[in-house]
């Protein structure tokens, strides 16, 4: 594929080296458009290094190529990445004062902002307005990310991990063209609660996150407002989601309650514990001098989807999940029908089936009856055969 990286003026700038160096090992054509700005912090000389292709920020050098045309009609993608303020202003009002500006007037391609800068220029209005009409005409803009700034302050606007606006861009670049999810919030949970019994023991499951972190990968590929609680999972952040940690199913549930209110869709994709302990033991709970194992009581956690299920406002879609180690498709079907859900996502889990896995199976049914088998496929992948289940209930 041929890929357009425009580089805008900001000190993230060096982290596009990392992204521009996962294109070219994929096998991508990438040819780095910088702005003059961009050049004050990472050279010509490296992005030429690293991608192999000619790098100018002047329209008119190679002037009888014409440039500012060639280059946008040829790509596949266009990421810019980081997008400054700056840029995306230009950008929203059809500036074209350099060869970046340029070849966005140009391209006939998906185009991808990763916004980075500091949180006050990040929320200005003008620049949420100049977000807003990008996304409306179809740009993808990863929402940044909350860290560290260029000084001591911290806050959201930090360019999200190279590892992860690549993980975007091979979502665009596999057919995802258009936004079909702009304008929606979607809440995603993953991973797994843990019940604790005392300061070192707790309950919980081996789920890895990594289906949940699908959903929301894929959503933001969309176009989507992506919110994901996250129960104790080791992996890096999506690019563009707002990550919500949590620990216990207790908490997960508050977590639901607080961010989902105005959720167009809630994927409940994380492996709630089902049981808790009644007490928690303030000290380490010993082992018998005769070996004798201690009785624990447990008592049963609330059924989060159930909850929502019961009183989810009109227009809201509900995505259950159910485990099964056993009879999978009946037993989700009773799950369906007593959580109230639109539809549910049973797998079957079990002799290193779906749990840390890179791929996943999965049967869908809806509450109309319909059975969908989406067969063995990398889980992004299966996320997204289930948002075009999920589409047209909107």
């Amino acid at each position: 594929m041929r890929i357009v990286l425009g580089v805008a003026g900001g000190i993230a700038a060096y982290k596009a080296c990392e992204l521009l160096r996962l294109l070219t090992e994929a096998g991508h054509t990438v040819r780095v458009v910088p702005t003059a700005a961009a050049l004050q912090f990472v050279g010509a000389p490296t992005w030429a290094a690293l991608s192999h292709q000619p790098v100018s920020a002047d329209p008119f050098h190679d002037v009888h190529e014409v440039p500012h045309v060639r280059i946008g009609r040829e790509a596949d993608l266009l990421i810019v990445a980081p997008a400054t303020a700056d840029l995306m202003a230009k950008a929203a009002h059809g500036l074209a004062d350099d060869l970046l500006t340029n070849t966005l007037l140009t391209v006939g391609c998906p185009v991808m902002f990763a916004p980075a800068m500091h949180t006050e220029m990040w929320e200005h209005p003008a620049t949420v307005a100049n977000v807003a009409t990008l996304r409306a005409r179809g740009v993808v803009v990863v929402e940044p990310a909350v860290g560290r700034l260029t000084g001591s302050d911290t806050g959201k606007g930090r360019l999200p991990d190279p590892t992860e606006l690549f993980a975007v861009a091979n979502r665009l670049l596999r057919g995802r063209t258009a936004p079909d999810m702009a304008g929606r919030h979607v809440l995603v949970t993953a991973g797994g609660t843990r019940e604790h019994l005392d300061p070192v023991r707790y309950l919980g499951n081996i789920s890895s996150g990594k289906q949940g972190y699908a959903f929301a990968r894929t959503a933001v590929a969309r176009g989507a407002r992506v919110t994901l609680i996250s129960a104790n999972v080791s992996l890096p952040d999506p690019a563009g989601v707002e990550v919500v940690r949590v620990g216990s199913t207790a908490e997960l549930r508050t977590a639901v309650l607080e961010h989902g209110d105005d959720a167009d869709v809630v994927v409940m994709a994380a492996a709630p514990a089902d049981f808790r302990p009644t007490k928690y033991a303030e000290q380490k709970i010993k082992k018998a001098v005769d070996g004798t194992a201690p009785v624990i009581e447990l008592t049963t956690n609330p059924d989060i989807a159930a909850e929502l299920g019961a009183q989810r406002r009109p227009g809201r879609i509900l995505v259950a999940f159910a485990a099964e180690t056993q009879d999978f498709v009946r037993n989700a079907q009773q799950k369906l029908t007593r959580k109230n859900a639109d539809l549910i996502v049973v797998n079957e889990v079990g002799n290193g089936k779906a749990f840390g896995t890179d791929d996943n199976a999965v049967t869908v049914l809806t509450r109309d009856g319909t059975e969908t088998t989406l067969s063995a496929a990398p889980k992004e992948d299966i996320a997204d055969a289930v948002w075009d289940i999920v589409l047209p209930l909107w």
